[in-house]
């Protein structure tokens, strides 16, 4: 079989892993006309994902018992149409940053058919997701101090590496959206964000539509720094009126059901 795209690879991994309860890497790589280490990038994807289990030499399917519920599906669904779209604004050999989060995060996958990518993180999970795409992009690490609440790196150090290079676009998250004032956070550590959107051209933030209109104590971006923001297309009318008013770009992405 000649080789395909890798999303149409890992969907054929998958229908396969249903059809004969057990897939293995070296059957797979000649399957695919492609390398070990191609394969087994492959199913670390799909495991990341929720999808299989990962064996010695090969993967089985995920057990019923630990299946996402349907309330989890929900906030995947959300989180895939946002990541989606993002990822849709990331051109060829862009510079970009992708802060810590699991909605930045969602955005990684869909890099896979970029070329020539330069992607900052401070996240070592972001991290680890990028190193497992095929297209390679190059990834810089912020380094720091690591914060165990928000799991990714902060700090001067963090800021200082950053403030030694300049990038295309900010992908960034947030625990809440205030209408009057911007981004919100739980995190007291909003340092390394501003720095981020300084450096950046274009800030993205990526939150799904029940976040926006949640009061939080500490403002982390200013809507002066924010240039777009992605939600999901339940947003209310009334709030989308609201933030285009601020001269604010709004993408409410469509959920596939």
């Amino acid at each position: 079989m000649s080789k395909r795209n890798t999303q149409q690879r890992r969907h054929t991994i998958l229908s396969q892993l249903t059809d004969q309860g057990e897939v293995s890497v070296d059957s797979l790589s000649t399957q695919f006309s492609t390398s070990e280490v191609t394969i087994r990038k492959d199913l670390a994807a799909l495991e990341k994902s929720g999808l299989l289990l990962r064996r010695y030499g090969g993967a089985i399917p995920l057990p019923k018992e630990i299946i996402n519920t349907n309330q989890a599906e929900k906030v995947s669904l959300q989180k895939l149409a946002i990541a989606k779209e993002a990822g849709r604004h990331v051109r060829d050999h862009n510079r970009i940053i992708i802060d810590s989060g699991r909605t930045t995060a969602a955005i990684v996958p869909q890099l896979s058919q970029k070329k020539g990518l330069v992607v900052m993180t401070n996240s070592l999970s972001i991290a680890n997701n990028l190193h497992e795409l095929e297209n390679e992009p190059t990834i810089l690490m912020t380094g720091g101090t690591w914060d165990a609440s928000s799991e990714a790196f902060q700090g001067k150090i963090a800021e200082l590496v950053l403030r030694s290079y300049d990038f295309d676009q900010l992908f960034i998250g947030a625990d809440g959206i205030d209408i009057d004032r911007g981004t919100t956070t739980f995190n007291e550590l909003i340092g390394l964000s501003q720095v981020m959107s300084e450096v950046a051209r274009e800030v993205i933030v990526v939150v799904e539509s029940d976040k926006i209109g949640r009061r939080i104590p500490n403002l982390e971006l200013p809507w002066l720094a924010i240039d777009t923001l992605i939600t999901d297309n339940n947003l209310s009318v009334e709030l989308q009126n609201k933030i285009t008013q601020l001269g604010i770009t709004l993408i409410c992405a469509q959920i596939d059901q």
